[in-house]
């Protein structure tokens, strides 16, 4: 039976400062607490997919650094099938400065390094290694052509593509078509859709200007007000659980990583985001990207369902 999760895409190391505020342009701001934590959101969606009980399969480049050989260490601790990770004799590992505020939201700047050169050839040369592939995740943190080359191949196989769309970026509207599910946050969905978003019927409405660009199902997440979910005319709202947020960096990884899991186990979609929102949820209550993502035994003692199933 086919399970297998390809996860195409970054790997950083995110360098973090936690600070009252997140600074305006031209003001310094002193700040507090300053740690490191591996991420990047191909990197970030691999590791949750693995937490949260998947079989996964990680595409990305590294540089030669000491930071590129921590993220190797993480991928093999984590159980992640680590046959398409490269490294790059030429450029860094990619890194992330992030500020973090006292109501954990966060503004970041990414340097690709490495990240850059995940070329098509490398992203052909690796998926043609896996057969046994049942859904593709990939994100905009490569190069378009990589993305490109990633959901073709995927097709290709009859792989069901997963495209979350950050850093959003519209010249991946004409692959749409060649894509099964997206999941933007409110902006990137706004930003896709060009329709502003300020309540869910106004989501729906951009959900729908989205599908139109030939994806099957949006998927807009929401933050602490959940998902909403598009297919054809319909949509259903699923709702996220009440929690303190203390640092929202890679909640939309970590939901693309337990969706992932949750289709590639064969669940119905409102049960799969639902799934996903829970683990999304889980991982804002903690500081870090990689830190804060949840494992499965977390998810499965804190969130049942009526019939006390994931």
């Amino acid at each position: 039976m086919k399970n297998r999760i390809i996860v195409v895409g970054s790997t950083n190391m995110d360098m973090v400062v936690k600070t009252d505020h997140i600074p305006k342009p031209g003001e310094t701001v002193l700040g507090g607490t300053f740690f490191m934590n591996p991420g990047g959101k191909g990197a970030n969606q691999a590791v949750a997919a693995a937490r949260l009980g998947g079989e996964v399969s990680f595409i990305s480049k590294i540089g030669q650094d000491i930071f590129g050989r921590q993220s190797s260490k993480i991928f093999n601790d984590e159980g992640i099938d680590v046959a398409g990770l490269y490294t790059d004799e030429n450029n860094p590992s990619g890194i992330a400065l992030i500020t973090v505020d006292d109501k954990g939201e966060n503004s970041i700047v990414v340097a690709p390094g490495a990240n850059a050169c995940l070329h098509e050839g490398d992203v052909n040369q690796a998926l043609s290694k896996f057969e046994d592939g049942k859904i593709l995740l990939v994100q905009l943190e490569i190069e378009i052509a990589s993305v490109q080359m990633a959901i073709q191949q995927a097709k290709a196989k009859g792989i069901t593509v997963i495209l979350n769309p950050a850093p959003v970026n519209k010249s991946i509207i004409p692959l749409l078509s060649m894509v099964d599910m997206i999941t933007p946050n409110i902006h990137e969905a706004e930003t896709l859709s060009n329709h502003r978003i300020t309540d869910l019927n106004s989501a729906f409405e951009a959900a729908k200007k989205i599908r139109a660009l030939g994806v099957d199902v949006v998927i807009i997440t929401m933050g602490e007000e959940g998902a909403l979910i598009c297919q054809a005319d319909s949509f259903e709202h699923v709702t996220a659980p009440k929690v303190t947020a203390i640092d929202t960096t890679a909640a939309g990884d970590v939901f693309n990583g337990a969706l992932a899991v949750a289709l590639a186990e064969e669940k119905e979609l409102i049960q799969a985001v639902n799934f996903a929102c829970r683990a999304a949820a889980m991982a804002v209550t903690k500081m870090g990207a990689q830190n804060s993502i949840p494992y499965r035994n977390e998810i499965t003692l804190t969130y049942l369902n009526e019939n006390n199933q994931l």
